[in-house]
């Protein structure tokens, strides 16, 4: 069973819908205890990082999640704020991450380019995957995604990058390490390439063992 971490922060009837259409049980919580039988955790969100970790904070998920991921090892999916909760900080904000990925969230900035494309990255994207994944099986080629976003993730170390995309220039879209896994593009906006994602995101295999390293 996915839980869907309900923190006011986006629609989440659109992911549980994607998730029901390729025969995958979801439940929205909007209850921190709810993940304590959690096998599987999407986190959404739409919005700014310090009011998505306010809500996280206040709505009593942050211990809950804490646990459940980094000590019981459930696999985890971010999706667009929510990959960027996985960080340490945002430039966005004044607020600490989750810390799950040792990487920091930054504003697209183009002063060194000669254009300057628009903020937020608005539309359909094609994605780079930078090596074979569980993530990425059966995707169309090339596969495409929906984004709308700000801000994007930089990760310390390279193999936490799963696949990047281009706006300007080269920026990180999947991350993933150990069951911590997160996409800056909307998987529910984005029709069969996301349906295929989520779909691959439910039967994900993770060590037990092997549990998120704390940033």
């Amino acid at each position: 069973m996915i839980h869907i971490v309900d923190y006011g922060m986006c629609n989440v009837g659109s992911i549980r819908n994607m998730l029901k259409r390729v025969g995958v049980a979801a439940v929205v919580s909007p209850d921190a205890e709810d993940l304590r039988r959690a096998e599987r955790i999407i986190l959404p969100g739409v919005g700014s990082f310090d009011a998505g970790m306010e809500n996280l904070e206040q709505r009593g998920f942050v211990e809950v999640l804490d646990e459940r991921v980094r000590g019981a090892g459930v696999p985890v999916l971010g999706i667009c704020l929510g990959m960027q909760l996985l960080t340490r900080s945002s430039e966005e904000g004044r607020r600490a991450g989750l810390g799950w990925l040792a990487a920091d969230t930054v504003r697209f900035d183009f002063s060194a380019l000669d254009s300057r494309p628009r903020v937020p990255h608005m539309g359909w994207n094609t994605i780079d995957p930078r090596r074979e994944h569980e993530l990425f099986a059966g995707l169309e080629a090339p596969p495409r995604f929906y984004f709308v976003h700000s801000y994007h993730v930089v990760c310390e170390d390279p193999t936490d990058v799963l696949a990047t995309c281009r706006h300007g220039y080269e920026f990180t879209c999947v991350v993933g390490r150990s069951n911590v896994f997160g996409t800056q593009f909307h998987p529910e906006k984005s029709h069969r390439f996301g349906l295929r994602l989520l779909e691959n995101f439910s039967r994900v295999s993770v060590q037990a063992s092997a549990h998120p390293e704390q940033a």
